[in-house]
């Protein structure tokens, strides 16, 4: 890239301390706090650039600031994980180059819904579901239980926690009411037991299979079920923060063969680029359910894409310089 170009570091703007889910929210800055170390150490300028409903100011950022290229950020737009792909499309319009996936898959990945029917419709085996939109009467009678419950566009775990499973249809009403209240459509799906595998892929236009990580959920209380809700992710105070831990151990020929393959399928049929990463349970008949498809995984120097894409041999500051590199590229 030329010398003087300047990169726009575009995120969503962090809700504040005091509202509900600040923890994920406030990553963001983490984020482009690390990335802005490692381009300076690149030798390469850039910019930060908060996006918001204000498109009009977003528009005369991007004039003054002589940006040429975005790495983009966002996760919403003000707080709205309806609009996580409303930025890339502004780019696309604008016909800026941007690291990451294009409006059109952002926006499919994150209806949680949708994906699960586009994996079904391609055989690809993801645990049985429904989508509960406020109705009175609903049939579960073809799910086994226990069920689990997840807002249908919700990212970082956002309203995941154990209260989300349900062991029995006697509270299930309870749940999805209270639950609807606070996010709208609701995502209901049987929960897998078993052992839970991140793949992060790293690349463009073909994707590296970085090494596989496995959740170790050793230390769980009996009494919990072993997901990374919420307070896994951001509650630093929690048990399931402590007890969820990242591990990358080496795994079978024939478990690898189901993992891999399928992660590469799931990236080719939502058209990520640059970068994600596929979420698998592995059930108790051994085969491999994905759980979620992240086309904008977290880059702070601690997440799970950044431990993979380090146990592959690359550092920070080589991967900043990867995706600069996809940025060259589109910008020829």
């Amino acid at each position: 890239m030329r010398g003087d170009m300047v990169i726009g570091l575009v995120h969503n703007r962090p809700v504040d301390a005091e509202d509900t889910n600040h923890q994920s929210s406030k990553d963001v800055i983490v984020q482009v706090e690390a990335i802005e170390k490692a381009l300076d150490t690149l030798g390469q300028r850039s910019v930060r650039l908060p996006f918001s409903r204000d498109l009009g100011d977003v528009l005369r950022a991007l004039e003054t600031s002589r940006v040429e290229a975005v790495f983009n950020l966002c996760e919403s737009v003000d707080d709205n994980p309806h609009l996580i792909a409303h930025p890339a499309a502004v780019f696309e319009l604008l016909d800026i180059p941007f690291t990451g996936s294009s409006a059109a898959t952002l926006l499919t990945t994150t209806d949680k819904y949708l994906v699960k029917r586009l994996l079904q419709a391609d055989g690809i085996i993801t645990p049985a579901f429904f989508l509960y939109s406020g109705q009175k009467q609903f049939d579960v009678s073809g799910l086994r239980f226990p069920l689990i419950v997840k807002p249908q566009f919700q990212d970082a775990s956002i309203g995941i926690d154990q209260e989300s499973v349900v062991v029995d249809g006697a509270r299930l009403p309870d749940v999805l009411e209270e639950m609807y209240d606070l996010y709208g459509p609701l995502l209901v799906e049987e929960y897998i037991e078993g052992r839970e595998f991140n793949i992060s892929l790293f690349g463009s236009p073909e994707a590296e299979v970085m090494p596989v990580a496995e959740i170790d959920f050793t230390g769980y209380p009996d009494e919990l079920f072993r997901i990374v809700g919420y307070r896994a992710k951001w509650d630093a105070g929690s048990v399931e923060y402590s007890c969820s831990n990242r591990m990358f151990p080496n795994l079978s020929e024939d478990l690898l063969g189901q993992l891999v393959p399928t992660a590469r399928r799931c990236y080719a049929l939502f058209g990520l680029r640059d970068y994600g990463r596929v979420d698998f349970r592995m059930g108790p008949d051994n085969a491999a359910y994905v759980l979620e498809i992240n086309a904008n995984p977290c880059l702070s120097p601690d997440s799970g894409f950044v431990a993979a894409v380090g146990r592959s041999g690359l550092d920070y500051t080589g991967m900043v310089g990867r995706f600069q590199d996809f940025l060259s590229r589109r910008y020829r």
